[in-house]
């Protein structure tokens, strides 16, 4: 079966339909009247703050053919603590005050102690999915827009948004259609697969001469990113990882992304500070990664997403990374043959028949004649 794509302008919602028998990849153009966009801000995407530096006399180490060495293994479940987006109370700070670390030390030693509990306890609780947590190194995953938020979406990023199902913010499912693509095993999609989730964070970085593979531990799932020479993937191919391609910069490694089907979300909600209605992401959605090692076992993540289609301007996250070789990567079994979705469907439309039911039920109750009483009782 062929995929027939078709470009049509800024109407509807940006969906597959079927036109005999020939799945349609709907591609919407961006409108005419788009306002304006900001732009990120050159700070965030600029030179490494000086907490971030590499210490001094540190050199960057390279592979046998020359490259600057990224491998190992670079779990990200330290900063699952860091929200996606900043509460409102620290307004543009990227960092806690003294008095702040506190009080999120002794939030992070109770939410570990109850998880240890639940697992001493044999619960099938929290505790026994989530990995344990540790302090907030920043206020938020976001660093631009200043104030840690994402930003506002255009009028098709709203109609997109609302339209995508997840078992997050649906409870009524009666299709494929009412899930999200990590609700079937897909993938979390991006940026959102490179962000926490409450467990599997491992990140494994392998390189070869012309090419660097990143693993995610969550979905089992490897991103292939070609290096200098490889020509881009033809516009007409969508995937749900995108079609990346890789260059240095000095040391640093910057992966460009494009080509994404439209199908899956920005955001996770799992992710701490994410927001529980996806973010859609369209076809036309950019991703631009730089991968920056600072020493041994540090490592600095930034990634700016720019979706002129869904968002009125990018956002950029940027954190670091901590390199732990000892970190086991686990199987992660799950995959689109697995029963919950059904499961889900089939428990949804069985409670809705029952509810109908009862309902129906409750109604010839109220609306049955009453008797009519006898000769003897009415001359009582």
């Amino acid at each position: 079966m062929k995929l027939l794509f078709i470009r049509i302008p800024f109407v509807s919602a940006v969906a597959a339909s079927l036109l005999g028998g020939c799945p349609i990849m709907v591609l919407a153009e961006q409108p005419a009247s788009v306002p304006p966009r900001a732009s990120a801000g050159a700070a965030a995407e600029g030179p490494l703050a000086a907490e971030f530096a590499p210490p001094a006399g540190w050199k960057q180490p390279r592979t046998p053919w020359g490259d600057p060495d990224l491998e190992g293994t670079w779990p990200i479940s330290n900063l699952m603590t860091v929200p996606l987006q900043r509460p409102r109370k620290y307004g543009d700070r990227l960092y806690f005050t003294p008095q702040e670390m506190e009080q999120q030390l002794k939030a992070v030693e109770a939410q570990n102690d109850r998880y240890r509990k639940e697992e001493a306890q044999h619960r099938l609780g929290m505790g026994h999915w989530m990995e344990e947590t540790q302090l907030p190194i920043q206020t938020s995953l976001i660093v631009d827009p200043a104030d840690g938020q994402l930003p506002a979406q255009t009028p098709l990023g709203k109609e997109m948004s609302s339209k995508m199902g997840s078992d997050w913010n649906h409870t009524v499912f009666d299709s494929v259609a009412d899930f999200d693509s990590w609700d079937r095993c897909i993938t979390r999609g991006l940026p959102a697969g490179m962000f926490t989730n409450p467990y599997d964070n491992g990140i494994r970085i392998f390189q070869s001469p012309g090419y660097v593979v990143i693993t995610l531990e969550m979905i089992h799932e490897s991103r292939i990113v070609p290096l200098d020479g490889m020509p881009p993937l033809d516009g007409a191919i969508k995937q749900w990882l995108g079609s990346s391609r890789g260059h240095w910069e000095g040391n640093t490694l910057v992966v460009v992304t494009t080509n994404f089907n439209g199908k899956t979300s920005q955001t996770n909600f799992p992710t701490r500070g994410s927001p529980r209605e996806p973010r859609a992401a369209s076809t036309g959605m950019k991703l631009v990664e730089r991968f920056q090692r600072i020493g041994d076992k540090r490592l600095i993540y930034t990634v700016t997403v720019d979706d002129p289609l869904t968002q009125t301007r990018p956002w950029i996250v940027r954190v670091p990374w901590t390199r732990d070789d000892g970190y086991t990567i686990y199987e992660y079994a799950c995959h689109e043959g697995n029963e919950a979705i059904r499961d889900y469907i089939t428990a949804s439309r069985a409670q809705r028949a029952k509810d109908a039911a009862a309902k129906a039920a409750a109604a010839r109750k109220t609306a049955a004649p009453k008797p009519a009483l006898d000769g003897a009782t009415r001359s009582q």
